[in-house]
């Protein structure tokens, strides 16, 4: 029943409807905090223009971190469960880029609309683990779109005190309404403008750490177990297609 309706334009619209009111009133309802404002200032505040990546797990709030007059627009996937995450974002006030972070004809096209964005002044969100994992593995579209554009790539992550965890391939985190709630925010990674392919998957790598440990430090903030990242080999971190 929900998978027909998520195909449906109306369906999408009623689905998106609530799912941007839920969030409003979740995000509006915690008492939050902040780790390392200074860098949330640098790129909510002071405009300077980054690709803002946080894992699939963490989407549910993301668009709270970015309460800004300076634009947001969030990678989506045209899959169905994307396009009503996409209308949902876009009744608070973001823009959407259709396309992948991974590799082949739609992660180059999202690739290209990427740092269009960028070059205009408009920040990027992604989640670079999605839409179908691995769980919080980066894919290397990430570092392309910051080589490309110039702009760091910034960590971000969020956690409440009271929470449920869903049993999907990325632990999906649901926030509580009335909780307690923290943004932590990672260091700034800057990538090279000319990369040899070992590098640029150094590069991955050093962002697929940071993000994992910007993770972890918002899960340990209420005393939550962190989430582990998945096996790239293991089918249970990733997204059953269909």
């Amino acid at each position: 029943m929900l998978k027909r309706l998520t195909r449906t334009n109306f369906g999408q619209g009623v689905l998106s409807w609530l799912i941007a009111a839920v969030i409003r009133f979740t995000a509006w309802s915690i008492r939050w905090h902040i780790v390392n404002p200074r860098i949330a200032k640098r790129f909510v505040e002071d405009g300077e223009i980054a690709v803002g990546v946080f894992w699939h797990n963490r989407i549910m709030l993301m668009t709270h971190a970015w309460q800004s007059e300076y634009p947001l627009a969030m990678l989506q996937s045209p899959h169905p469960d994307g396009r009503v995450i996409a209308r949902a974002i876009q009744r608070l006030g973001f823009k959407t880029i259709w396309g992948s972070s991974t590799k082949g004809k739609g992660g180059a096209a999202g690739l290209r609309k990427i740092v269009k964005m960028l070059e205009n002044g408009v920040n990027i969100g992604i989640t670079p683990d999605g839409p179908r994992g691995p769980r919080m593995r980066v894919s290397a579209g990430v570092v392309l779109a910051a080589k490309i554009s110039g702009c760091p790539v910034v960590p971000v992550s969020w956690n409440v005190e009271h929470r449920k965890l869903l049993n999907t391939w990325d632990r999906m985190v649901l926030a509580r309404p009335f909780s307690r709630g923290v943004f932590v925010w990672g260091e700034p990674i800057a990538v090279p403008k000319s990369l040899t392919n070992q590098e640029l998957e150094y590069y991955r790598l050093i962002i697929e750490k940071q993000l994992n440990e910007t993770n972890a430090e918002a899960d340990r903030y209420f005393g939550h177990t962190p989430i582990e990242p998945a096996d790239p080999n293991d089918e249970k971190g990733k997204r059953k297609r269909g």
